[in-house]
C-alpha cells in the first residue's frame, strides 16, 4: 500500500466515541491547552470491526482510559475483519486531526504499513493493540496477547480432552494475511503435536473471524466428512458458529471445541458445554496501557518500546493434568464484553 496520502472513503465507518472532553475549544490542533497546563491530547484507535465483542469492549475501555487521563478518542473502524483498506483510511483521517496518538489493531500484517509510517513521519505515536505488525518494529510499540502461548494452550487442552484417540481435527482460522491467525494457527499446532501437513487435519477454512462465515464453513466441512473429534476456532465468534453446525450434525459429544477470547458469552459457552475451554484475553489491558502511553508521550514525551504481554488464562471447568486453568466462576468475574 503506497504511503502517499489519499482522501479517506466512503466505506470507513467512523466512530466519535469520546469526542470535546475537555474545555470547549478543544479542536484537535497540536499543542492546545487542557486549561490545567497540560497539551491537549487526542487519541486515535483504529479496529479491526465494530461489532466483535473483543473490539466493542476495546473501544469502550479506551474511551473510559481517554476521559480518566483528561484526553478525547477518536475512534475508527474497517467494515470488517480483513478490510485492510479502511484501515488505511482511517490512519490518514487520523493523521489529518493532528492526534498525538494512535492506537491500531491491524487487520492485515503489512498491509497498513504505509500509512504508519507516514503516521510516525509526522510525529505520532503508533501503537499496536492485539495484532502484530511484521516487521514488528513498524509501530512503536505493542501491547498484545501472546498468541502463540494462547494458541499453545488452546491446542494443548484439546489433545488432552482426547485422552490418546488419534486425532481428527478441522481448522478454523482467521483472516489471510493476520499476524494473529497465524500464530494462534501455529501456536495450536505446535500445543496439539502435529505438523501443519498432517493428515489429522481434515479439513480447514479462513472465516475473517466471523461466526456465520464459521458456520458455513463448518457446515461445508462436515458435507466432506463427520469424522472429526476436535476443532480448533481463532476466537469465541468462530467457535460460535462452529458449534452451531456441529450441534446441527448431532456431533455436540463427539467433538472437542477450543477457542480464544475470554468474553462473557464465551465462559458461558464454556460453562454450558458449547465448547471444552477458552484462553482468555485482556483488551481491557491493552486499552489502558496504550491510551496512558500516549497521553505519557504526548505530555514528557517518553515513548513506549517492544512488545508487552497482556496476559493470557485458561479457562475450562474441565482441567487436564499439567495445564494450569481456572473455572468458569473465576473467568465470569474477569470476562469482558
Amino acid at each position: 500500500m503506497e504511503a502517499s496520502r489519499r482522501q479517506p472513503r466512503q466505506g470507513v465507518t467512523l466512530l466519535l466515541v469520546v469526542t470535546l472532553l475537555l474545555a470547549a475549544g478543544c479542536g484537535g490542533s497540536r499543542g492546545a491547552s487542557d486549561g490545567g497546563g497540560h497539551r491537549k491530547v487526542s487519541v486515535g484507535l483504529v479496529t479491526k470491526t465494530e461489532t466483535n465483542p473483543f473490539f466493542v469492549t476495546m473501544r469502550k475501555a479506551a474511551a473510559d482510559a481517554a476521559k480518566k487521563n483528561g484526553a478525547e478518542l477518536i475512534a475508527l473502524t474497517g467494515k470488517f475483519d480483513g478490510d485492510n483498506e479502511g484501515q488505511v483510511d482511517a490512519v490518514e483521517s487520523l493523521i489529518a486531526r493532528h492526534v498525538q496518538g494512535i492506537l491500531i489493531t491491524p487487520s492485515n500484517t503489512t498491509g497498513v504499513l504505509g500509512a504508519i509510517a507516514e503516521a510516525r513521519r509526522e510525529g505520532i505515536l503508533v501503537i499496536a493493540l492485539d495484532s502484530a505488525t511484521d516487521p514488528a518494529d513498524a509501530v512503536d510499540a505493542t501491547y498484545a496477547t501472546d498468541n502463540l502461548k494462547a494458541g499453545r494452550l488452546q491446542g494443548a487442552y484439546v489433545r488432552a480432552v482426547l485422552a490418546g484417540r488419534p486425532p481428527e481435527l478441522i481448522m478454523l482460522d482467521g483472516t489471510e494475511g493476520s499476524s494473529v491467525s497465524r500464530q494462534r494457527h501455529d501456536g495450536f499446532l505446535k500445543g496439539f503435536g502435529i505438523k501443519n501437513d498432517s493428515p489429522a487435519i481434515r479439513g480447514r477454512a479462513n472465516t475473517n473471524g466471523d461466526r456465520n462465515l464459521a458456520q458455513a464453513a463448518t457446515e461445508n466441512l462436515l458435507q466432506r466428512t463427520t469424522h472429526v473429534n476436535s476443532a480448533y476456532t481463532i476466537n469465541e465468534p468462530v467457535a460460535d458458529g462452529a458449534s452451531a453446525a456441529i450441534a446441527a450434525r448431532g456431533l455436540t459429544r463427539q467433538v472437542t471445541i477450543g477457542t480464544i477470547d475470554g468474553g462473557c458469552d464465551g465462559v458461558r459457552a464454556v460453562r454450558a458445554g458449547k465448547y471444552a475451554a477458552t484462553v482468555m484475553q485482556f483488551p481491557v489491558t491493552m486499552a489502558d496501557d496504550g491510551v496512558a502511553a500516549v497521553t505519557e508521550f504526548a505530555r514528557s514525551g517518553r515513548k513506549p518500546v517492544g512488545f508487552t504481554d497482556t496476559g493470557t488464562q485458561l479457562i475450562t471447568d474441565k482441567p487436564v493434568r499439567g495445564l494450569a486453568s481456572r473455572t468458569t466462576d473465576w473467568g465470569l468475574r474477569h470476562c469482558w464484553g
